[in-house]
């Protein structure tokens, strides 16, 4: 696999896209700025990826490839449910 200059611009745009998509398949509001959903989603495309490769999931197709897609969206819909848990605030009422 040779790493080429639209290789990259290709991989950081499917990751935008799949920082999007995980934070609309995560339930509920999110208190986290959009940036940190781009990188997550640049995050999880890249270990998405390798994951699908790892797994045989991914193939060399002309289209898009829907396994390893999936396997990207659900990697970032993880992360985004993760950082959103760990930074809400949990707040103690006293009676």
């Amino acid at each position: 696999m040779e790493l080429t200059v639209w290789g990259i611009i290709t991989a950081l745009i499917v990751g935008l896209i799949v920082g999007a998509l995980g934070r609309l398949v995560v339930p509920g509001r999110q208190n986290m700025p959009m940036w940190l959903h781009m990188l997550i989603g640049v995050g999880a495309a890249l270990l998405g990826t390798v994951l699908a490769r790892a797994l045989g999931i991914a193939t060399e197709t002309a289209g898009v490839d829907w396994g390893e897609l999936l396997v990207q969206v659900v990697l970032a819909a993880i992360a985004v449910a993760l950082v959103a848990g760990v930074g809400r605030r949990r707040s103690v009422t006293y009676r």
